[in-house]
């Protein structure tokens, strides 16, 4: 009966100490209760999870990280600088609200750092946004928290966090790099916020500037342009007498986003697709030189798209040109002409990013024009513009000192308005009214030279369709007496073959078919004498048959004619044209070599004369025709 109570005992103590230790609600933790390494909190819509990770280093940390996402993310880490060295770690709630991290001897190595006596029942709560908040049980207002994570940020700046100052306490926030991708301790590369002058972020690698974001416009920073291109944001700065913070939004086209700060000195912003399950990256810096903070030096203006990248701002000359053609261009430009105060001028750019702005000074009330007076007032003013560019640009900034860090980009940016020498700014103008009317005239001479190419490949493809239309007429031509297999195609092999012999050949335009000549030989029975018609200035005329049995005159050029291939032409065209049913009809022509012959149609009723006057009168005709030819 003892034993039996005894070991009642036991597992009653077992099951009590395992209640106590070992059930914690999913997001939250209890002053009763502790939270072990086989434990963690998960958000209420299970989008973060918190508790202990190890990485390759085998050190033991407590942190944050998306719960559902591949490749555990990690945005937060308790314990960066005082990892366990096992998995062997409790968190628990101390009195005063205080979170105490203790490794396996019960040492605390990690606390929140913070005390308050009025807390009764301090409760640890894991929100969806990605904070840790310890708050008291009972507090309805979601915002008095005791403590939270968003107050601490590591290298991860979450929507809803900030980044800046508490000008009351002088307290800063601010991200810092792990010190490698292994190792979340704190690294060499910080994202801070300089609310001096208008308010700027740099990131720095230890106590070197490597990126500006380029000064608050009012709307976004103008040193990333891209941002508003690629996802819309509502980001914003707050800047009083108590604070000065950014607040990054969420991108509208993604439920879960991150702006990291990495080991490496650089910074990229996620966006979580759903339909892809993976991160995609929409922003990152520095990506080009011209991210790089002062890459051009003092009064130098930074172009990506142009070779190099750098150049002087009009009015300044390169101070260092041995350095300059090595492309390092910090030492920058200086002024080609001194100033004379009230007898300068200013030389107006578009879409820039505005110089380094912490030490300018501001004016928010001040019109532009206000602005140029002050600045052309003020001696030893160099430049001023615009503080922001909502409503049309409001407010005045002025720089009294060499301009720094300044960008050319295509369409975003703003107007800046830089002090030079009245010489200058005038023979700049002057430069781009030359260069406007130069770039008018050679704008025009290149439209007419285009129009006239495109005129003349007009009237080239003209001439090449007429052309091709005869040549398909007359190949129409001989398929409508293909039954005469003896006639020549007019085809391209057949033209290239013949004009081996002879170009007067090219009688493309003529619009009859072409005959070769052993044909017409054949015919003729080679142009034998039986088969001799007669014989005029022109030449002999010979009776022939086709193998087809087609009768046929053939009026052959006699070499001594004198008659030439321009004169030959000209009489088949007019033949051609005189075609008609009541008049002797035209076959085609034969041209190769020295040859040239025309193929009429057989007539068995003698001449025209013999038909009109009989064959007395004939006769005398004829007699007329020899006498004539003997003289």
């Amino acid at each position: 009966m003892k034993s039996s109570t005894s070991s009642k005992l036991q597992i009653y103590f077992i099951l009590s100490l395992y209640f106590f230790n070992g059930v914690i609600s999913s997001d939250t933790l209890t002053a009763s209760q502790s939270l072990g390494s086989n434990q963690t909190l998960i958000s209420p819509q299970k989008v973060f999870e918190f508790g202990f990770f190890n990485t390759t280093t085998s050190k033991w940390y407590l942190g944050i990280w998306y719960k559902d996402v591949p490749d555990k993310i990690f945005v937060w880490v308790a314990n960066r600088d005082t990892p366990l060295e096992n998995s062997n770690g409790t968190l628990k709630i101390q009195d005063g609200g205080k979170l105490v991290l203790f490794n396996q001897t019960d040492n605390p190595i990690w606390s929140s750092n913070q005390t308050i006596s009025s807390v009764t029942d301090p409760v640890l709560h894991l929100l969806d946004d990605g904070n840790l908040v310890l708050k008291e049980a009972q507090e309805k207002n979601n915002s008095n928290y005791i403590w939270q994570s968003f107050d601490h940020p590591t290298d991860t700046l979450l929507p809803g966090m900030k980044l800046g100052w508490n000008l009351d306490t002088g307290v800063e926030i601010r991200i810092t790099s792990w010190k490698s991708q292994d190792d979340p301790s704190t690294g060499d590369s910080h994202f801070s916020l300089d609310y001096h002058g208008v308010p700027d972020i740099y990131l720095w690698n230890k106590q070197q500037r490597v990126f500006r974001s380029g000064s608050w416009n009012g709307q976004s920073f103008g040193g990333v342009p891209i941002l508003s291109t690629i996802a819309a944001l509502n980001d914003k700065i707050v800047v009083d007498e108590h604070e000065a913070y950014y607040y990054p939004a969420g991108l509208l086209q993604s439920n879960l986003s991150r702006l990291v700060v990495n080991s490496t000195s650089s910074m990229e912003r996620y966006a979580w697709i759903e339909s892809t399950k993976d991160w995609n990256k929409v922003w990152s810096a520095p990506a080009l030189q011209c991210d790089n903070y002062g890459t051009c030096g003092p009064f130098g203006i930074c172009d990506s798209n142009a070779f190099p990248v750098c150049k002087c701002v009009t009015g300044f000359d390169i101070k260092n040109q041995r350095q300059w053609d090595l492309r390092n261009f910090s030492d920058g430009c200086v002024r080609k002409t001194e100033l004379e105060c009230d007898k300068d001028k200013f030389l107006h750019l578009k879409n820039v990013q505005l110089p380094e702005t912490r030490s300018v000074f501001v004016n928010k009330s001040m019109t532009l024009l206000e602005c140029e007076n002050k600045c052309l007032k003020d001696c030893s003013c160099t430049a001023y513009a615009n503080e922001e560019i909502t409503n049309g640009g409001t407010g005045c900034v002025m720089w009294n000192y060499s301009l720094v860090d300044m960008r050319q980009f295509t369409e975003a940016g703003q107007d800046i308005f830089i002090r030079l020498a009245a010489s200058d700014v005038d023979e700049a103008d002057t430069g781009s009214s030359g260069g406007s009317k130069k770039n008018a005239g050679m704008i025009a001479g290149i439209t007419i030279t285009i129009v006239i190419l495109i005129l003349g490949v007009i009237l080239f493809i003209l001439r090449k369709k007429r052309r091709w239309q005869r040549i398909q007429k007359v190949n129409n031509s001989q398929r409508g007496n293909s039954d005469r297999g003896q006639k020549t195609r007019l085809s391209d092999s057949k033209f290239s073959n013949s004009r081996e012999y002879s170009d007067e050949r090219n009688m493309d335009d003529l619009d009859l078919p072409l005959f070769e000549f052993h044909v017409i030989s054949d015919a003729t029975n080679s142009f034998s004498l039986a088969n001799k018609l007669g014989e005029g200035g022109f030449g002999a005329v010979y009776r022939g048959r086709l193998v087809d049995g087609q009768d046929i005159a053939v009026k052959r050029l006699s070499t001594s004619s004198g008659q030439g291939n321009v004169e030959f032409k000209n009489e088949v065209r007019s033949i051609a044209k005189l075609q008609h049913r009541n008049l002797v009809r035209l076959f085609g022509c034969c041209i190769e070599k020295e040859e040239k012959m025309l193929i009429y149609e057989y007539c068995e009723n003698n001449s025209l004369d013999s038909i009109l006057f009989g064959e007395f009168i004939s006769s005398i005709v004829k007699i007329i025709n020899v006498h004539l030819q003997s003289l």
